[in-house]
């Protein structure tokens, strides 16, 4: 593992974090002033370089935000702590603004110390992951097995010039699609052109496909090349092609089958060599069934048919196409790219955006402008995400999923509690839990209950005292395990106080 860097001129300071750090397995190298840092840097490969970056504010031969500054420039990515006095605070709103991960008062209290350089190595790792994804993605991202099929198909297509038809859902990047076709294709070299044939009127969409001729009609003051016309030689995308009034239809069909058309208003043919690449939201054959789309043209165009996913159809992509929107949107702002929370990670993996991937880019926009601090938490997200997410939370109590029983049955018993049976598990038998109606429980809740009910039959008055504190033993023992003893770090994922988790493991003799 890469070291942590210390930055202070003050021995004590280095001494101690050295000391607390090496107890937590992280590697340190110590500096005393800014000017060292930047040498090492200068020497040191990147590979080797800072995990963390923990730098005073104030030191003899420079300054800890003109460090954070130039430090940025080369490491972009790397997390920076910035150490400062209370009397300070206008300095580490200056460290916010530069980029800095968060800010430490001093005195500060160690443990919160490390606890924060925990964080901040989390991050680092999760933005080496990240920019390794966006430095080596090519024009079109997606890991999920459904991209994987576009993606194949696409270089199954890059030696050939045959019509393609692309569906797939309104922001799901059919335009994306339909560029990577051609830049793949022979006719890499010639122009890609695009049109959306629903966003422009009736009457002005036979002009804009096929141009038209001076004094064709009033305003036609001269002669003008049409998207066939400007397409010669490379690819010609037509979007939304099911919205295309029926009368234009029969004129693009004409183009299809032997290349050539009219301007409007003109009387000598012109021939077009482009080849076309057409895409749709819409139901084609439902069209066709309606008698609003030409079963000749469908045909003529749906020689090769690619269905681009809905972005809730391959969710695992939405962590690396966040990362990557926010990347970009900080590049147009000419801002500092904002790091977003595992917690606003798992949220935004769970909401469906109908909008698709133009809608996640959105919100990774707003986000940019919007979200207040350098680190995007879950509640920073956007009101139709968050409200997305209360839906479906509501969804879930209605409908729970399917249980792993035979796991959930011996939850209990981890926990310090008897073995609880599969049946009493089984939606089934849950009404045999109690008498009264219950709200649907998950597994885990329904035997709580009935160890619950069996402790009251038995005549017991510390019910309450019993089963809280095979709860908390439960609780506090997992997150242990979990972070490999470090109790700050396990109070930090349980979401309470370093003194909280140290006053429970006293009271519950878990020395």
């Amino acid at each position: 593992m890469k070291p942590i860097w210390i930055v202070d001129d003050d021995q004590s300071i280095r001494f101690v974090l050295e000391k607390a750090l090496l107890r937590e397995n992280l590697p340190t190298r110590s500096f005393i002033n800014p000017q060292e840092v930047l040498k090492a840097l200068a020497e040191t490969p990147e590979h080797e370089g800072p995990q963390v970056l923990v730098s005073d504010i104030r030191m003899p031969g420079g300054s800890g935000l003109d460090l954070l500054e130039k430090v940025k420039e080369k490491l972009p990515g790397l997390p920076v702590i910035i150490m400062t006095a209370f009397s300070d605070l206008d300095s580490a709103v200056s460290a916010f603004q530069g980029g800095a991960f968060e800010y430490l008062p001093k005195p500060f209290d160690l443990p919160k110390a490390i606890e924060l350089i925990h964080r901040a190595v989390e991050e680092s790792q999760r933005e080496e992951v990240s920019q390794e994804s966006i430095t080596d993605a090519p024009e079109m991202l997606g890991q999920a097995p459904a991209m994987q099929d576009v993606f194949r198909a696409i270089g199954r297509l890059s030696q050939s010039q045959v019509t393609v038809l692309i569906t797939g859902e309104s922001g799901s990047g059919k335009e994306l699609v339909a560029r990577a076709l051609h830049k793949h294709s022979p006719r890499a070299g010639g122009p890609f052109v695009a049109i959306n044939t629903a966003a422009i009127p009736k009457d002005l969409l036979e002009s804009e496909l096929f141009g038209h001729e001076r004094g064709a009609f009033t305003g036609a003051q001269t002669m003008r090349r049409g998207r066939f016309e400007q397409a010669d030689g490379g690819t010609l995308f037509l979007d939304e092609i099911g919205d295309m009034p029926f009368d234009l239809q029969t004129r693009l069909l004409r183009v299809l089958s032997d290349g050539h058309f009219y301007r409007v208003g003109g009387h000598s043919a012109v021939r077009a060599n482009v080849r076309v690449i057409a895409a749709t939201h819409q139901n084609l054959e439902q069209r066709v069934k309606e008698g609003v789309f030409r079963e000749d043209l469908f045909h003529r165009l749906n020689v090769i048919r690619l269905r681009l996913p809905a972005l809730r159809e391959r969710r695992e992509d939405v962590p690396m196409l966040t990362r990557f929107f926010l990347q970009q949107s900080a590049k147009q702002l000419g801002v500092e790219p904002k790091r977003i929370s595992d917690g606003a990670l798992r949220l935004l993996s769970g909401f469906d955006f109908p909008g698709n991937v133009r809608q996640l880019e959105n919100v990774c926009h707003w986000l940019t402008v919007m979200a207040p601090a350098q680190v995007i938490e879950l509640k920073d997200l956007p009101p139709e995400v968050l409200a997305g997410a209360g839906a479906l939370s509501d969804a879930l109590v209605e409908a729970p999923a399917p249980l792993d029983v035979p796991l959930v049955a011996a939850l209990p018993e981890a926990m310090g509690m008897p073995a609880v049976s599969p049946a009493v598990l089984s939606p089934v038998a849950l009404p045999l839990v109690a008498e009264a109606p219950l709200p649907l429980v998950s597994a885990w809740e329904s035997g709580l209950q009935a160890e619950a009910r069996s402790l009251l039959e038995a005549g017991r008055t510390d019910v309450w005292d019993v089963l809280t504190r095979r709860f908390e033993t439960g609780l506090i023992l997992t997150a242990l395990a979990n972070t490999r003893g470090r109790r700050i770090e396990a109070a930090h994922k349980l979401g309470i106080g370093r003194n909280t988790i140290t006053r429970k493991i006293q009271e519950l003799n878990l020395e």
